[in-house]
Formats: C-alpha cells, structure tokens, sequence
C-alpha cells in the first residue's frame, strides 16, 4: 500500500537495497556495529624529538610556575614584620659576608629565615653594600628594614666626655675604661695639657689609640689657633707657657665669668716678677696627674713643701701644665682683661673677690673668714641639737687650711683657695 500523498514513493519508503539481503540472527541485530576508525598517526608526530620537546616545554611551565611561586611567598617573608618583639643591637664586624650576616640573624631570631634574607639582599644587587658596624635592630623589623639598615651603615653612636680640667692620666684612664673601645692603652702617656676637653662619637670598634690621637691632634689645632689670636706684650714666653698658665687659671675657676679676670691676676703677679702662690699648683707637686684623693685636705705644712709645681716656693711658671685646659681658659688668657688686680678669694658663693692692693685683699679675706666661722658655727648648732648625731672632728698636729688664704696674708698671696682646688 502507498502512504505517499504525492505519490512519489519516497514517504515511508525503504530505499532502494542494490544487494542482496542477508538474514540476522536476533543476536547479531543486537550487536552494535564498529565506528569509524581514528585517522593514522603521521610520521612525525611519532617522533622522539618530538615527545622530548613536549617534556622540556611541561617541564618548563612548571618551574616557572614553581618560580612564581617561591618569588611571590619569598617577597612576602623579605618585606613581612620579623619575629623579634623587643629588637636587639647586631654588630657586623668588618670583611662579614651575607651569608654569615644571615646566619648570625637567624640565630639572634631577629630574621626568621637566613636563605630568604640571603636571596633577598642578591636579589636587590646588595651583596657587597652592608656596612660594618653595630646597628639597632627595632622591634619586628623586616628583613628588608634590616638589609636598609645595614647598607646605610647608620650604626649606633657612643659618647667619651673629656671634661676640662681633667689631667692627662684622669683622661687616659676614662678612655682605658670605655667598654665600647677596643684595643691597648698606648705604651707612651702624652704630654700634659696636650689632650683636648670635648666629647668624642664613635661607633663600637674604635681603637682607644684612635680616641688619644684625635685628642692630641684637635689640642694641637686648638692651642695654635687661639694663641695665634693672643693680645700683644703678654708675659709669656712661647706657647707651652700659655698652656701652661691656661692650665693654672682651668683649675682655679669653673666660672665663665670670671676666666678671664683670673687669668689677669696670674699675668699680673707673672708681669711684675710675683710668685703666682695658686693652690692647685701645691696638689699637681705633691700628687701628680692622678689628682689628690677626695678624702685628703691641703695642710698648712703643704703649702712649703718643695716641690717643682708649687707656685708658693717657685718664682714663674710651673715645668708643664697641671692638667689639660679647656677653650674658654686657653681663651682667657690669650685675651685677658684689662685689669690691675693681684689678688682673688673666695666669696663663699662658688666665686671670687679680686683685689688690686694686698690691703683689700686682707679685708676680702677677713669677711671670707668670719662667713666661714659663721657657717660652722650654725653647723655645730645644729649637730648639738637634741636628735643630732656625729663627732667632733678631732684636731690634727698639721691643721688643714680653711679655704681661705690663711697663711697668705702676709705674703700676697694671689689665689687663696687652697683646700678647695679639686
């Protein structure tokens, strides 16, 4: 029957079987028929050349991943806070190489990891940029904070205060006693006054013959350039003079004010053939350059003693200078004032009376006493008061001299302050 409606046999037509139909089994209908076959490989892909190359490229995108990676976390850990809360001070010493300088961080847990610091530090082309010196490490600073600190070699400072006034052997023992300076004491002491007074910077590592040569040197510097700077006709015959007197006037006064007036006296009494009779003279003959104990006054029999410092025996200037003068006392006496006084005291008060006649230095001298007698007098009341405890200072066959000029009256005495020179 023909179900085509256009009656062109092709609606539910089977096509056309040029061959012959072969019967199946119900099996053999069941069994799914082979699909097309893949096309064959060429020759070229079959390769090993080719299957190597394959490998090296995977291999590749790998380790540049890898590399990405290890990039990314080690950039992380170089600029992340380190593991130190309370931050240390590190000293790289000189010649240290990164990797030491890493590990000792790692060690000192103020990095986490030395390779990371080591690569880090290459990787910013700072292999041979970290300086020598001691730094302060901050508090959970970064591996790069601390490569920073490093290449800027902003170590940490100590300070040596040479104060004036200080003697040659005073000022070596401070520098011998400097923990942060290294290296020995020199076998040769320096001249006397040749040290200069100032405070000295250095980093640790400093050798103490480093210290004592810019001190011997800016001294040196100093004292030219200000007795280059001297007023005319002083009565000093060539510059260890000046420094010598400088010395003097250093030790008597630690008043600004008064530098230069006490440096007029000393010149004065030198002008007119006077002995200069200053007490610190008397302590530099009988104790030298290590200074005379706290405990122990000047005595009246002291200031006869014989010795080659004691202006009180001696006419002129000392050998050497007494200890190391300061700017302002090299100053003083460089350019000292215009004045005719011979004499000075005590005033009570840390400063001096000066006098041009010994008639009113005898009367500077006697309200110095009677302030003197005054204070001790209202020291004993009090040491009497009911509560009070202490002794009686027992009297000695050689008094000490009471601060005032005592036995210098009589004679001009032109400085008066023995017992209070240090």
């Amino acid at each position: 029957m023909n179900t085509n409606p256009s009656g062109n046999g092709e609606f539910g037509q089977r096509p056309a079987n040029t061959g012959p139909i072969v019967p199946k089994t119900a099996s053999e209908a069941l069994r799914p028929e082979a699909g097309t076959p893949p096309p064959k490989r060429s020759r070229a892909s079959r390769s090993q050349v080719v299957v190597f190359m394959n490998f090296v490229i995977s291999l590749v995108m790998l380790m540049v991943l890898a590399a990405g990676a290890a990039l990314y976390f080690g950039k992380q850990a170089f600029t992340e806070p380190g593991p130190s809360a309370n931050g240390d001070t590190f000293l790289v010493k000189a010649n240290t190489g990164v990797q030491d300088i890493a590990d000792q961080l790692e060690r000192r847990g103020l990095i986490s990891d030395a390779r990371v610091f080591r690569l880090g530090v290459r990787a910013f082309g700072n292999d041979s940029a970290l300086k020598a010196g001691e730094y302060e490490i901050k508090p959970r600073a970064s591996m790069r904070d601390i490569m920073e600190l490093l290449k800027s070699g902003k170590s940490v400072m100590y300070s040596l205060t040479i104060p004036e006034g200080l003697t040659v052997d005073q000022a070596l023992q401070r520098i011998a006693d400097e923990p942060a300076l290294s290296g020995d004491m020199p076998a040769t002491t320096p001249p006397e006054g040749s040290l200069a007074t100032d405070t000295l910077r250095f980093t640790r590592g400093a050798t103490r013959q480093q210290m004592i040569d810019k001190l011997v040197a800016d001294q040196k510097k100093l004292v030219d350039e200000v007795w280059q700077r001297r007023a005319p006709d002083l009565p000093l015959a060539n510059i260890e003079d000046f420094v010598t007197l400088a010395s003097i006037v250093e030790k008597e006064t630690g008043r600004g004010d008064e530098r230069s007036r006490v440096a007029a006296v000393f010149l004065n009494r030198l002008a007119k053939g006077m002995r200069l009779q200053s007490d610190p003279t008397i302590i530099y003959g009988l104790f030298g350059g290590k200074g005379k104990p706290a405990d122990r006054p000047i005595y009246q029999s002291d200031i006869q003693k014989q010795t080659p410092y004691n202006t009180y025996v001696i006419s002129g200037l000392p050998p050497t200078p007494i200890a190391n003068p300061g700017r302002a006392a090299l100053e003083a006496v460089a350019n000292p004032s215009k004045t005719d006084d011979l004499y000075f005291v005590a005033d009570g008060t840390g400063g001096h009376v000066f006098a041009a006649t010994l008639d009113e230095h005898n009367e500077n001298v006697a309200r110095y006493r009677a302030l003197q007698k005054k204070q001790a007098d209202d020291a004993a009341k009090a040491a009497a008061a009911p509560g009070a405890s202490g002794n009686a200072d027992k009297p000695t066959a050689d008094k000490p001299v009471d601060g005032s000029d005592g036995t210098g009256v009589d004679n001009g005495d032109a400085g008066g302050d023995a017992g209070n020179a240090q």
